[in-house]
């Protein structure tokens, strides 16, 4: 239904701005805070109180069997974004794991290279079961991690590119293809794109409005300085700067949001206008 109706997908990444991703081979409930283990709900429980979304993953390339499980903690800010790694021996030692603050360093060995995550949690919505573990089968490596519930399962397959946070949706093997291809080398891609979940929903949409008329493409290019109204103020750090007026679409439908949800009205926004501003003196 989004996609007969043509819904935009810039904005709907989800926002946050760290992340919290815990290897698990086991089956995951539609709500992973309801895994039985009390470890693992103690430690994603704290993980949001701390400002971490959390995820459980496991690699396309098999299961932790004979070594330790890993946390991957993931700030995504421009000119900060870091994926680092944890190796956990027991479960028991979940509870001492750091969680800094968004202005402390992260705990862990760094992570050399992008990952790329992709949506396969079927209890959560079918299609992302169905389309996203296709999608992943398919260009499986090892940069490529199932993952639970990303938001957007009307967008099935999505993905999510760590450490930039660039979300994307509607995605096919070649596409996704080419996206790794383009983090590997410094770059995000426009096509496809649902914003940098760094950002708020403006934010978003503002950000990759600003990319779509200039053609930047490294990650940390722009930053957005304010999003607090209708009007979203982009800029680059030598002192570029644009507003964007961001706006609703009028979508006169109601439909799930996902699999088995009620239907509701959704309200999608877009860029209306890209002003490029004069450099203040």
């Amino acid at each position: 239904m989004a996609r007969a109706l043509d819904e935009p997908m810039a904005g709907t990444a989800p926002s946050t701005r760290r992340w919290l991703w815990l290897e698990r081979t086991e089956a995951w409930p539609s709500d992973i805070t309801r895994v039985d283990e009390p470890e693992v709900r103690a430690l994603l429980i704290r993980a949001s109180a701390a400002g971490f979304r959390p995820l459980l993953i496991r690699s396309m390339q098999g299961g932790p069997a004979g070594r330790p499980a890993r946390i991957f903690l993931t700030d995504t800010a421009p000119g900060r974004s870091l994926t680092t790694v944890l190796d956990v021996e027991w479960s028991e030692q979940w509870g001492d794991v750091p969680l800094p603050g968004p202005d402390q360093a992260l705990p862990g060995d760094p992570v050399t290279g992008p990952l790329f995550l992709i949506c396969t949690h079927g209890e959560r919505d079918p299609c992302c079961g169905l389309e996203g573990r296709a999608l992943a089968d398919a260009v499986a490596g090892p940069d490529v991690f199932a993952s639970s519930h990303l938001g957007g399962h009307r967008y099935a397959p999505t993905a999510l590119v760590l450490p930039t946070g660039y979300t994307y949706g509607r995605l096919d093997p070649a596409a996704a293809a080419a996206i790794r291809e383009d983090a590997a080398a410094g770059l995000m891609t426009v096509d496809g794109c649902r914003g940098r979940c760094t950002w708020s929903p403006r934010g978003q949409v503002a950000e990759l409005a600003v990319r779509e008329v200039t053609g930047l493409r490294s990650p940390d290019a722009l930053t957005v300085d304010d999003d607090s109204g209708d009007t979203v103020h982009v800029a680059t750090a030598t002192g570029e700067r644009w507003a964007v007026d961001v706006e609703a679409v009028e979508v006169d439908a109601t439909r799930p949001a996902s699999c088995g949800a009620r239907p509701t009205l959704m309200v999608p926004l877009r860029a209306a206008s890209v002003r490029a501003l004069r450099p203040s003196i």
